[in-house]
């Protein structure tokens, strides 16, 4: 490498973006999309790939008592903190090909170059794929890391259940042996990073409307889940007078109603979302007796949330159409800030390729909300089209993702080098 070249100039762009389409086969769906559920058949090939990626190259594969895999390039110094970069392979049910999975073959591609220039970095440098980021098998998200990061016990994470009835623990313990099978290495206790990098989608539209390849990420805004029931009493639906029902969805309907009022009082950072809605006996011609609704609550400001917590949990102890209501917090993530010498070593390395470049706070929780209360932590982003995420539709023009991983690089570079520690 000459004197005035970088890492990221050095990477190869056509091997990284293949890496990237070989990953999007494992869960591919039919008309495309992909379908990798955490710990599930597809989900556990793409970690032996990475694996065997990973092994070719010189590295050693590692993997911790939750199932995140880790591939390490020993570095000059081993007693060294290392750098450590990634994100997930796991994905929504339909979903696109990018989520969680850019972030992984991002550091594999820059393992690659490190690899394939002979370079010796005086820092050990890890690849990681966190287990269960997007929560859509095992609710919440961010299992691996956040039991990493020492956020989360592991009994309550191996206890979940998903919809079909298979706990965390049980579906853990196959992807585990196949990981024994594959011959790579237990690593019972975490080891704490120098540092964690993670690249990711963006999953909205403001990088692609301002025709911008790549950003620095300087937080994440807080999230709050809630399981919210509301119970009435069964009936026929012909025959019971309105004055005399307790209608659970029409409970559900107005208890809705006053919690976006709630939320309306609020600034328009404010992220409300109920996705999953369902009633009890669910028949047609028979009045709802319970009604069951989740909330997504997001806001870059703590107060904000316990100030929206509050008026949630005193909504919910009024009566709603006749009906009871019961709201449960099932996760609380608080809004974290980045490292700011973290920060700015990516900022500087985003504006030597893009000086136009914004700041972004993602409004979308990532591992690297966990690992920033373990170490110093930073993201970056690169845009998708139309901001679409967690669907098939979702897509990434290959000449923005080059430039993000290049960047990466650039910054991965300096940071294998420093001899201070980061905090």
């Amino acid at each position: 490498m000459s004197p005035t070249s970088t890492l990221g100039e050095q990477l190869d762009g056509e091997r990284f973006w293949s890496d990237l389409m070989d990953q999007a086969r494992f869960g591919a769906l039919e008309g495309g999309g992909l379908r990798r559920l955490t710990l599930g058949a597809a989900d556990n090939r793409a970690r032996l790939w990475l694996m065997e990626q990973g092994e070719a190259l010189g590295c050693t594969s590692h993997y911790d008592a939750l199932g995140n895999v880790f591939l390490r390039r020993e570095g000059r110094d081993p007693g060294l903190a290392p750098l450590l970069i990634g994100s997930h392979l796991d994905s929504q049910p339909c979903a696109g090909a990018y989520d969680g999975t850019l972030g992984v073959v991002a550091g594999l591609a820059v393992l690659r170059t490190l690899s394939t220039l002979g370079i010796a970095q005086r820092r050990p440098v890890e690849v990681v794929s966190w287990t269960n980021e997007e929560g859509a098998r095992f609710a919440p998200g961010a299992s691996g890391s956040a039991w990493f990061a020492g956020r989360r016990d592991p009994e309550t994470i191996l206890a979940a259940q998903d919809d079909e009835g298979i706990t965390f623990k049980a579906a853990l313990a196959d992807c585990l042996a196949q990981l024994d099978a594959h011959g790579a290495a237990f690593r019972p206790e975490p080891v704490v990073p120098h540092a964690f990098l993670e690249l990711h989608i963006e999953q909205g539209p403001v990088l692609e409307e301002k025709g911008v390849p790549v950003c620095v990420v300087t937080g994440i805004q807080g999230v709050n889940w809630y399981e919210v029931e509301v119970n009435g009493q069964a009936n026929h639906a012909g025959t019971t007078p309105t004055a005399s029902r307790r209608d659970a969805f029409m409970g559900a309907h107005a208890l809705v109603d006053a919690l976006t009022e709630a939320v309306a009082a609020h600034d328009d950072q404010v992220r409300f979302t109920i996705g999953r809605f369902a009633l009890s006996p669910n028949s047609v011609n028979t009045i709802p007796q319970q009604a069951r609704f989740s909330i997504d609550l997001r806001h870059p400001d703590a107060e904000v949330l316990e100030a929206l917590d509050l008026a949630f949990r005193h909504l919910a102890e009024k009566t709603w159409a006749g009906c009871s209501a019961r709201l449960e917090a099932t996760s609380r993530v608080a809004p974290v800030a980045f490292d700011e010498r973290l920060v700015a070593v990516l900022d500087e390395a985003v504006k030597a390729r893009c000086p136009q470049a914004p700041t972004l706070v993602s409004g979308a929780f990532h591992d690297a909300i966990h690992l920033a209360q373990l170490c110093p932590t930073a993201m970056l982003f690169t845009p998708c089209r139309a901001g679409i995420s967690h669907h098939p539709d979702e897509h990434i023009e290959r000449a923005d993702a080059e430039v993000a991983v290049r960047t990466l690089a650039d910054a991965v570079e300096r940071l294998l080098n420093e001899e201070e520690t980061l905090r």
